[in-house]
């Protein structure tokens, strides 16, 4: 039996609830949230689609009984406030902060082995303080920012190349954000032959230029924040863990000196097992790249001492 937790029933919570579900992933999802009724609601509303769907998972709401998420395999955390007009970067981490560390303290009282995967914003930020606070291997806390922003990469490529989407391959390393995430012009491959061979330079940097702006884009036309492919990432992550699929996704994880980083979270290729974070791939990347990873590695690191400036830390 396997069990997955997903803290946080808003839309990307709600949405990787079902994927896990719809996929069977785990025999059973646990969705809790702190609104009364909006976990039991949203489960309720899921299950009735199984008989429709085909599915056995159970899913079950909770509001704030921790207790119930006990045994859990997995814990995916979504939980967390976004930025309010007039709130400074400072207050969004100090709330988001005080949430993240109250949730995995929980979550850890009743699945002390459960491996995290972590979802709120500013994600590698909240990522490095769910290690460092709970004094965790780095295998069991993932942040799941580069699978997202990987997906959108491949689907914009498929689009300038006007093929399925499951053709192409391409990922994205560094820091989860419109200026610090580096889409990588070098890996990305159309059926194993490079897209320099099928695009040009002008139509690879569109498609690098719109995968960094792909969220942005998403909340100008829905006037709220993305959650059908975050909600699919993050459940994808968990797939990769529960069926110890050993796949090569990249995620936010805590460097030990690869690509010359310590005692930083940031999105890297990293194999995914059932141990969580089983190996962090150390590419040979461009000089360009390279470059590019040095500016958001820096970008990320002054997000994250903002922990330390609020005594999160």
């Amino acid at each position: 039996m396997s069990k997955v937790t997903v803290v946080g029933a808003g839309n990307v919570g709600a949405t990787c609830a079902n994927v896990l579900a719809v996929h069977e992933v785990a025999n059973q999802v646990c969705l809790i949230d702190i609104k009364e009724g909006l976990a039991e609601g949203k489960a309720m509303d899921i299950m009735q689609t199984a008989q429709l769907m085909g599915f056995d998972t159970v899913v079950e709401g909770v509001t704030n009984d921790y207790s119930r998420t006990a045994g859990s395999d997995v814990v995916i955390i979504t939980s967390g406030l976004p930025r309010k007009p007039g709130m400074t970067r400072e207050e969004l981490i100090g709330v988001n902060a005080g949430i993240v560390k109250s949730v995995v303290s929980q979550v850890l009282q009743y699945s002390p082995e459960a491996i995290l995967i972590v979802v709120s914003n500013p994600m590698d930020t909240m990522a490095y303080l769910t290690k460092h606070t709970m004094g965790l291997p780095r295998n069991r806390v993932i942040g799941m920012g580069g699978a997202l922003d990987s997906a959108r990469l491949r689907y914009y490529m498929s689009q300038a190349l006007q093929c399925n989407a499951n053709d192409v391959d391409g990922f994205v390393i560094g820091g989860h954000g419109d200026t610090t995430m580096i889409p990588l012009r070098s890996f990305m491959t159309y059926k194993g032959v490079h897209v320099s061979h099928f695009l040009s330079d002008e139509e690879i940097n569109d498609v690098i230029a719109k995968t960094m702006v792909g969220g942005a884009t998403l909340t100008s036309l829905l006037g709220t924040s993305a959650w059908m492919a975050p909600g699919a990432a993050a459940a994808s992550v968990a797939e990769s863990i529960l069926k110890d699929q050993k796949k090569m996704i990249p995620c936010s994880a805590a460097l030990e000196g690869e690509y010359g980083m310590k005692d930083i979270t940031i999105g890297v290729p990293c194999i995914i097992g059932k141990n969580g974070i089983e190996r962090v791939l150390e590419l040979q990347i461009s000089a360009d790249e390279m470059d590019k990873l040095r500016q958001s590695e820096a970008a990320v690191r002054k997000t994250t001492a903002i922990l330390k400036d609020i005594n999160a830390l």
